[in-house]
């Protein structure tokens, strides 16, 4: 990965903070089991932490929250929540020095950490560990995921990340006798009825095949051209399969779309809650989003109405030549921790009891007596909990020796099992967001018939190029 320039007062920081990052590299703290209390250390147990999803719904429960991690840990946290600019505000902290015990951040933005020397390896705490060893609490071939070329880890999961794909109205495809589609023909089929052939019954031509947030999420449809949406590498040089002449035909098929009407015309300017709305209000047929929402989604039309004939369903996209699916798998979430964290034995400590069941309770239903009752092993969640819909940053897991107490909502399996099965991790190095923007731009155009497919391609390949975004 190319080097990215330090701020210099981190620059700093990092220097003056060597010691810290020496004395704890090569700690080979062993896990305690994950029902056990935390083993007793030297250092002060108490977190400073900085999360972006996990935590309190409000200010006020954060400090819950922060009790609740006391109660069940005997660690006193302190979990800095901003509620907005996450990630600006993250790099604005760690570039001046802030010091924080414990850090929650998305895989890209742990890359650009890594290479900033900014958060410890923690290749060997995790080998020794029991607990995240155990292929029951985390499967082995999960790792890769996280693992850099040179098989180290600087970051641990905080959840099970799904991933996107297609989500259809089947009562759709049921009510106007359609096929599951496979390829793409299939789905332009479908998609033009749904668009034409009045599904939510109301008499008037109101409905759109297909809605999308932008480019998010379309893997699926590039699927066809076995496309990923991200980097690839090959012979060690970087790329990005969108901006290659094998997506002209996709953009094409896209143009397709939105020239009959058949794509929402604000795809473009769409935000992810203005394309959810658009399916559950009935005026469109498909939308491209996360597998976890699928159960979302017919939940909150089941809470409307227990006898709607509304069902959300996930697809595999469209198939390649050789018949083959290819799916996108979401970045994960990951705890880092800091080279200057004051507390990095109890960091690692709460890293793996957030892996045991109390750790996914107070991650997933919440805070006891505020989000849930427990009695006999029986979980009822209040009204507060029902709100926050058993998501404190941890709405799925992997540890399966605590199957979630409530089951999974509908269609919720289905579509997980797809992204197991067809989904693959992309290659996010630390500049990918800006070669985003230029994708986006000429895929837009594209997409929208402002440039031929073919030169809004090689316009995005020269400007990628140019800024040395790809090889």
């Amino acid at each position: 990965m190319r080097k990215v320039k330090m701020v210099g007062s981190f620059m700093a920081f990092v220097m003056l903070g060597g010691t810290l990052a020496a004395c704890s590299g090569g700690d080979k703290d062993t896990g305690a089991d994950a029902s056990a209390k935390p083993q007793e250390n030297k250092e002060e147990r108490s977190l400073r932490m900085m999360a972006s999803v996990i935590g309190g719904k409000t200010p006020e429960e954060n400090t819950l929250f922060e009790k609740e991690i006391e109660r069940l840990t005997g660690i006193k946290a302190k979990l800095e929540k901003p509620a907005s600019d996450y990630d600006q505000k993250l790099m604005a902290a760690i570039s001046s020095g802030e010091k924080f015990d414990l850090i929650q951040t998305s895989k890209e933005k742990m890359n650009l950490l890594m290479e900033q020397g900014a958060i410890m390896p923690l290749t060997d705490k995790v080998k020794a560990s029991k607990v995240l060893q155990d292929p029951n609490v985390l499967p082995a071939g999960e790792w890769d995921q996280v693992k850099t070329k040179d098989g180290k880890i600087y970051g641990v999961f905080t959840k099970f990340q799904g991933g996107t794909m297609p989500i259809v109205r089947n009562d759709w495809l049921k009510k106007l006798n359609l096929a599951e589609p496979k390829t793409l023909d299939d789905y332009y089929k479908v998609l033009k009825a749904f668009t034409e052939q009045d599904p939510d019954g109301n008499g008037k031509k109101d409905t759109y095949g297909l809605s999308t947030a932008g480019m998010y999420e379309l893997q699926g449809f590039f699927s066809a051209a076995g496309l990923k949406q991200r980097y690839v590498e090959k012979d060690g040089k970087l790329d990005v399969p969108y901006s290659t002449d094998a997506a002209i035909p996709i953009y094409e098929w896209l143009n397709k779309l939105f020239k009959e009407g058949i794509l929402d015309p604000n795809f473009a300017t769409n935000d992810t809650a203005k394309m959810r709305n658009l399916f559950l209000a009935d005026r469109v047929g498909m939308i491209t989003y996360w597998d976890a929402w699928v159960g979302m989604l017919n939940n909150t039309r089941l809470q409307q109405d227990p006898k709607t004939a509304f069902e959300a369903k996930g697809l595999p996209g469209a198939a390649d030549s050789n018949g083959k699916f290819m799916l996108r798998r979401g970045d994960p979430d990951v705890w880092v921790i800091p080279v200057n964290a004051e507390h990095p034995k109890t960091a690692f400590e709460f890293i793996e009891w957030w892996h045991s069941k109390d750790g996914i309770v107070l991650g997933s239903l919440g805070i006891k007596d505020n989000d849930y009752t427990e009695s006999g092993g029986k979980y009822t969640l209040t009204k507060n909990g029902t709100d926050h819909a058993m998501d404190h940053g941890v709405p799925f897991w992997y540890n399966k020796n605590f199957p979630n107490p409530f089951g999974l909502l509908p269609g919720v399996k289905e579509a997980q099992d797809l992204v197991v099965k067809y989904a693959a991790l992309e290659l996010t190095p630390p500049k990918w967001s800006d070669a985003e923007k230029i994708i986006n731009n000429y895929s837009f155009k594209a997409i929208q018939g402002e440039m031929k497919a073919a030169d809004a391609v090689k316009k995005m390949r020269e400007e990628l190029k140019a800024a040395k975004l790809i090889d």
